[in-house]
């Protein structure tokens, strides 16, 4: 048997039936930008989050660099951000002409230590970028805590955690706003590219509905420069039914994550740490192992398809060549990056391939 590390047409299959009928009604309806559709996937996207507002935009990386330009980023100023993420977090710090000031995680949860921010903060810092990495909530209360003291504004990058609970809350409001990304992979995955962001600030989202559309609210009136970066409304009308099945998903997700804890617990492989106040949703399931090379080759070879998530860090990508950075700058996302390898996860994964991957998992742990 080979297993995929996550099979994207499942999603489809099961809920052909309801995507086709939502995908019909769009191509009938004549309305190709914008819509019905993108006003109604934007409404019950915010009610989910718990958030006034939710934003759709052209995808996650927009999302979130709409979201900083929202709050007025730009040229001069410091954003601080997880040392350890996928370099989009930093990219659309960047893009605002900002500086993404880079923060070590805890070992423990692979999220952004709290207790290392304040240290990090100067008179630049505008805002601060947590990551609710792998699909499990950051250490929000400290963040927010910190924020306040210092005046700075806090975005959220919840990209991999649709559904995910910090403290019995939702995601999606406990800083100034969220941005999310729908791209097919996600938990709440598109058919192609997709974001949002959501917020509880009525000025924010109004700035990101005009950036979106070229600085425009009113037709041929343009207010400032903007972008085009608008939801497609045919990915809205295929979110919208994706929607209602998250929370059934995100379940099948825990369940697997369940059977993993328990089935490689005690095999070599150091497994995810889940705070008493986090509920993941488990976009991923990361393990970590100092022979991962080996180990993910071993895996390969029994069938079992793995992806690792992420083998360089952001500070020694060739994009942030010109900061100076050099190995050993941040010796956690180095580490990380050197020893963190994903199971298969997702919410079709079959009974009998979690136990093919938990005894292949075993065998080459020890063997790597």
């Amino acid at each position: 048997m080979n297993i995929p590390f996550l099979d994207l047409g499942a999603a489809y299959r099961e809920l052909q039936t309801e995507i086709d009928s939502a995908v019909g009604r769009l191509l009938a309806s004549g309305w190709y930008i914008g819509g019905p559709e993108v006003d109604a996937f934007e409404d019950e996207f915010a009610a989910y989050c718990g958030a006034t507002h939710a934003v759709g935009v052209a995808n996650g990386l927009d999302a979130l660099q709409l979201a900083l330009r929202a709050m007025d980023v730009g040229p001069g100023d410091e954003v601080i951000v997880p040392s350890n993420t996928y370099i989009a977090t930093w990219l659309a710090v960047s893009q605002c002409g900002a500086t993404p000031v880079p923060v070590e995680p805890d070992a423990r949860t692979f999220n952004i230590d709290p207790a290392l921010i304040e240290a990090a903060i100067t008179p630049r810092t505008k805002v601060i970028l947590p990551v609710h990495l792998y699909g499990q909530p950051a250490d929000m209360a400290p963040i927010l805590a910190i924020a306040r003291k210092h005046g700075l504004r806090v975005l959220e990058d919840g990209a991999q955690a649709h559904g995910a609970r910090y403290k019995g809350q939702r995601l999606g409001a406990h800083g100034d706003a969220v941005a999310w990304s729908f791209y097919p992979g996600k938990n709440l995955g598109a058919m192609g590219d997709g974001g949002a962001v959501t917020t509880n600030d009525p000025q924010i989202a109004d700035r990101i509905r005009v950036l979106r559309n070229y600085g425009s609210r009113v037709k041929y009136v343009n207010e400032v420069q903007g972008y085009n970066s608008r939801l497609d409304p045919l990915q809205a009308a295929i979110l919208c039914v994706k929607l209602a099945h998250l929370d059934e998903w995100n379940a099948r997700r825990s369940a697997i994550a369940a059977r993993y804890q328990q089935g490689l617990a005690g095999c070599g492989l150091t497994l995810p740490y889940v705070p008493d106040w986090a509920e993941p949703v488990w976009h991923l399931y990361v393990v970590q192992h100092p022979q991962r090379d080996p180990l993910h080759k071993a895996l390969a070879d029994a069938g079992v398809g793995t992806l690792i998530h992420y083998p360089i860090a952001p500070h020694l990508q060739q994009a942030y060549g010109y900061s100076g950075w050099e190995q050993g700058a941040f010796p956690l996302a180095e580490r990380m990056a050197d020893q963190v390898l994903s199971l298969p996860m997702g919410p079709h994964l079959e009974t009998e391939q979690v136990t093919m991957v938990i005894e292949a998992a075993k065998k080459a742990a020890v063997t790597a």
